[in-house]
């Protein structure tokens, strides 16, 4: 590839809610004003105007040979795009923040509860319990980090800067061995893995590096976002080492664990008049840099997405960064990670957009004498843009006048109708979600295909994975000026490489998917607007189609799998007002019985408290506990006292503060629905409206865990008579950082 790349890009035009619509012209050529001189049906205005024809290019995948390369596909992307670049990230963690909403979808039949296997000689087989679950994960064998990990013996926490490690078994004996801080910058981990006795901690960072701003001569500090993922032994329980500290540009984004393998992606913003390819160090040492790819397309190149992979039990690192939009959701199986955003449209889109809709789809409407009079305003040069505007407004005004009020209203209707049409072209063009696949192989990082589907996804769980073929759930959400707001719903299937083969769309007009749940051929989709239809679609075909629907109120923010036949659901109650809006209740639960899939039925369902309630398991998988074996749930809740039915607290402190938090544990029978066990309090003196979050549940043995920000708790499984208590939030005690051991770095090089 020679060193100085053009891009073939194109100025593309969309449309902004009230400003209208532009069309694509080359980035080299002045606009051209097509002037109609007849009377045009208005399906034909926008025919030849597919914003997908100028955004695709050709897709390729493209290797970035060197810095100086880095720097010409910026210079030559920056040419359609203006010479301003902002740092978009804030704007587009906003606009994604449903799709970063934590709701499971996963491809088996039951829900997969990962159990550790103890390593040899960390005593956890002699000293441990026999059973104990783990994190609730998406895919089955694919672990996801969480702040607390467990094994069937030790419970590892980490919060802010500090590392605890409490024995937790057996119950009676539970107590915090280790409570360390790390020295880190950030003062806030990210979350962690746990592998026999290892883990993997990850938080962020800044580098440290100095460069000459333009235009002047002195060296200045520059500070960039880094991920560190430290490799920690934790074989001795009150000293453990850290045997690795890797750290990675960009800022942490999200990770999986296969085997003895840590996946991660970074996102690190593009400094376009300081470009740089992202670098790997450890212990503050660079050992590589990753193979870097852009994509030949007309997208804004605001971001490197950094996908490594590290042996936690070695030395093996290996990475490769892609220069592409900031990535929202994913979705990893064993064998591929998908990354996705929504499609990024470049910098400039959007202006001069009402100009181009009025001379696209406007003006061939108008009677061919207004036409030609426009035509003629506009070849007179002698004219600036806002005086030829000034004539066109004035002579079309006169022309209304002379028209009676029934054509004028004709020609304005069928304008209205053009309009709405190309605006809805434009916006069905442009609102899309773009997937990449890599393949993964322990240290075997191999970019695969790249995918477009219409609409955007809710989470990671409107994906999944099953054979070889990819399957995702999306809404389509746009703004008509003169019609409003317009929603549908779809569902395709894309083969290997990406390519669409099937698809079920207009499900649920005028809703949104609220919660999804791929099993095996089957999806379960929840949409909300008004009340809460269920959708069973099959999947058994590359031909999504519907096979039962159940309307209920309320909506089910996350789905989970309890057998073949039933599905459970948690999220909100609703019901409808006199003004005919809808009103949110308090947390619900639902059971589902999809046995006869054309006739869907709610076998039980529960309500607890009112709007007041939150539940963190609404937003987030990883506090949603089932266990099937057991047939016990378990979410945690927090309320308004006074909504609340049946809670078990103490006396309260404060009569101010009204707030109860804690976890509601219920007996659940496929046949009988759920039956409430009880109630395990946390705190009955809150002051946090929205309650606690961190919020877990686990077992080992016959012992159910439940874990907050401030508590470790241990509750009999068959009464949940409490057995012990460990309060996990600041003790006040010094933490001594420079004469701590156990944390001091053993680094080791990278073969």
């Amino acid at each position: 590839m020679s060193s100085k790349i053009i891009i073939p890009i194109a100025v593309i035009v969309s449309v902004i809610v009230t400003a209208g619509v532009m069309y694509a012209i080359p980035f080299d050529q002045e606009p051209q004003i097509r002037i109609v001189t007849e009377t045009l049906e208005p399906e034909v205005i926008y025919v030849d105007k597919s914003i997908s024809e100028f955004f695709d290019g050709t897709n390729e995948i493209k290797k970035i040979a060197s810095q100086e390369e880095l720097a010409s596909i910026l210079e030559a992307s920056s040419m359609f795009g203006g010479e301003i670049f902002y740092d978009t990230r804030v704007v587009r963690n906003m606009a994604m923040d449903e799709d970063m909403v934590m709701f499971e979808s996963a491809e088996n039949t039951e829900a997969p509860v990962p159990t550790a296997e103890p390593s040899v000689g960390d005593g956890v087989s002699k000293m441990g319990g026999t059973d104990y679950s783990t994190t609730n994960v998406q895919v089955q064998n694919v672990d996801e980090p969480d702040y607390l990990k467990n094994d069937s013996k030790y419970v590892y926490i980490v919060s802010r800067n500090t590392l605890s490690i409490i024995d937790a078994y057996p119950a009676e004996d539970a107590k915090l061995i280790l409570k360390i801080a790390l020295d880190i910058e950030s003062q806030y981990i990210h979350n962690m893995f746990l592998n026999g006795d290892r883990l993997v901690i990850f938080y962020n960072g800044q580098s440290d590096e100095e460069i000459i701003p333009q235009f002047d001569f002195i060296p200045r500090p520059s500070y960039n976002p880094v991920t560190h993922a430290l490799i920690v032994d934790v074989s001795d329980k009150e000293n453990p080492i850290i045997l690795k500290d890797y750290s990675i540009d960009g800022h942490f984004s999200d990770a999986r664990m296969i085997g003895d393998y840590a996946y991660f992606v970074t996102n690190s913003y593009v400094n376009h008049q300081y470009p740089r390819l992202p670098v790997i160090m450890e212990d503050s040492v660079r050992i590589m840099t990753p193979d870097a790819f852009y994509f030949d397309n007309v997208e804004e190149f605001s971001n490197f997405n950094t996908l490594t992979a590290i042996d936690i039990f070695g030395d093996t690192v290996n990475s490769e960064t892609f220069l592409m939009g900031y990535t929202g959701s994913f979705y990893v199986s064993e064998n591929n990670f998908y990354l996705t955003y929504q499609q990024n449209m470049p910098f400039g889109f959007y202006e001069n957009s009402s100009r181009d809709r009025f001379y696209d789809v406007i003006v061939p409407l108008l009677p061919n004498s207004i036409q030609d009079q426009i035509k003629s305003i506009q070849n007179n040069s002698s004219l600036n843009t806002s005086e030829q505007w000034a004539k066109i407004s004035e002579m079309m005004q006169d022309s209304y006048n002379k028209m009676d009020k029934q054509e004028r209203e004709e020609l304005f209707e069928k304008i209205r109708e053009a309009l709405n049409e190309y605006d809805a072209k434009i916006q069905e063009d442009t609102r899309k979600t773009i997937i990449h696949k890599i393949s993964i192989d322990e240290d075997k990082i191999e970019y695969v295909a790249k995918g477009t589907v219409p609409g955007r996804l809710l989470n990671q769980f409107s994906m999944d994975e099953s054979g070889d073929r990819f399957r995702v759930a999306t809404t389509t959400e746009y703004y008509i000026q003169h019609e409003g707001t317009v929603r549908s719903n779809a569902v395709y299937v894309l083969d290997e490489q990406l390519n669409i083969v099937g698809e079920l769309e207009d499900i649920a007009p005028d809703e949104s998917i609220f919660s999804s749940r791929f099993m095996g051929d089957r999806l379960y989709l929840v949409t909300f607007q008004q009340i809460d239809p269920f959708f069973v679609i099959d999947l058994s075909t590359d031909t999504p189609k519907i096979l039962g629907e159940l309307k209920i109120p309320g909506f089910s923010n996350y789905l989970h799998p309890y057998d073949e036949e039933h599905v459970i659901g948690i999220g909100r109650d609703t019901k409808e007002t006199d003004n005919g809006r809808v009103q949110q209740l308090g947390v619900k639960i639902a059971l589902f019985n999809v046995a006869d899939v054309s006739n869907p039925k709610v076998v039980d369902d529960y309500i607890i408290g009112d709007s007041s309630t939150q539940s963190e398991a609404l937003h987030n998988h990883k506090a949603f506990f089932f266990d099937k074996t057991r047939n016990v749930l378990s979410i945690p809740i927090s309320a308004d006292v006074k909504s609340l039915d049946d809670i078990t607290s103490s006396k309260m402190f404060a009569p101010d503060y009204n707030r109860w938090s804690g976890f509601y544990v219920f007996d659940l029978d496929k046949t009988n629905g759920f039956d409430a066990k009880g109630t395990i309090t946390h705190s009955d003196n809150d002051w946090r409206y929205y309650g606690m979050n961190d919020a877990r549940t686990f077992y080992i043995d016959d012992v159910l865990y439940t874990a907050s920000q401030g508590f470790l708790k241990m509750n009999s499984f068959e009464d949940l008579n409490e057995i012990n208590s460990i309060k996990l939030e600041n003790t006040g005690k010094f933490i001594d950082y420079l004469e701590e051991p156990a944390m001091e770095s053993e680094m080791q090089p990278v073969r």
